[in-house]
């Protein structure tokens, strides 16, 4: 939105998940229009930062989802992945038990989501006395998923109770691959809480749970920051958005509050 002289109505130009270049253009045309604060979604937090940069210090920047993590930037609004993940591994510990074993499907190689998860998972796996046997990529796809599955089944035959996955693709790739090899005992934890996942997740399915952020509470609390930062008030430089561990107990809750979100 472009800049207007009313003093009671404020600008927000908010970017989402385009692709690197488009996000660039999106926000180098909102600079040059005069728009009050930028809210950006990145899908490459790199690019959005160099495009930034000549908006730091003239009007409020803010990251959510993704930091972008660029110096002077207003603040950022998400989900601690680290702390999110932490919770889905410490709910399947309390159903699997003391001395059980997991292993982990983290996502791409280097990526920081997917370290943080990982980081997550671990951290409550040594809290709750599980044994972490092997964590592996499985590509953030499903069949990359199923096939990564497929190896730790054999190298560590009726030894895993516990699979902690990266995303629900992930998740959905691991229980093709038990079902395929007759294994129908496991607990298995996503991470996004997609229907589809919490789908399986009532019809009884090895997928148990799913580590859901709140996309809806995220992007409402950056727009209050935003119009907060644009009045000159006192804004915090890190927002945390709760998360909920969806399983069978509150699946259907958390399906109606999604259709209630989309209209």
């Amino acid at each position: 939105m472009a800049r207007t002289p009313s003093p009671s109505r404020e600008g927000v130009f908010c970017a989402g998940w385009a692709s690197p270049h488009l996000l660039i253009l999106y926000i180098e045309q909102q600079i040059g229009a005069g728009c009050d604060a930028i809210i950006v979604a990145p899908n490459d937090a790199g690019a959005a930062a160099g495009a930034l940069a000549s908006a730091i210090g003239s009007i409020p920047v803010l990251s959510v989802d993704t930091n972008v993590g660029i110096e002077g930037q207003t603040c950022f609004v998400g989900t601690s992945n680290v702390d999110a993940a932490k919770e889905g591994g410490l709910w399947a510990a309390e159903q699997a038990g003391e001395g059980a074993n997991a292993v982990i499907i983290y996502g791409q190689e280097g990526d920081n989501t997917s370290n943080m998860r990982r980081e997550g998972y671990q951290a409550a796996c040594d809290e709750a006395g599980i044994t972490v046997l092997d964590a592996l990529s499985g590509q953030n796809t499903t069949d990359g998923a199923t096939k990564t599955m497929e190896d730790l089944l054999n190298a560590y035959p009726d030894q895993i109770d516990i699979v902690l996955c990266h995303n629900d693709d992930t998740a959905i790739g691991a229980m093709n691959a038990c079902k395929s090899a007759g294994v129908d005992d496991m607990i298995i934890v996503g991470f996004d809480g997609n229907a589809s996942a919490v789908d399986l997740i009532l019809a009884g399915e090895m997928v148990k749970a799913t580590v859901a952020q709140q996309p809806y509470e995220m992007g409402y609390q950056a727009v209050e920051a935003a119009l907060k930062a644009i009045k000159g008030e006192t804004v915090e430089e890190v927002i945390n958005a709760p998360v909920t561990v969806v399983t069978a107990e509150n699946g259907q809750e958390y399906l109606d509050s999604l259709a209630a979100m989309q209209g």
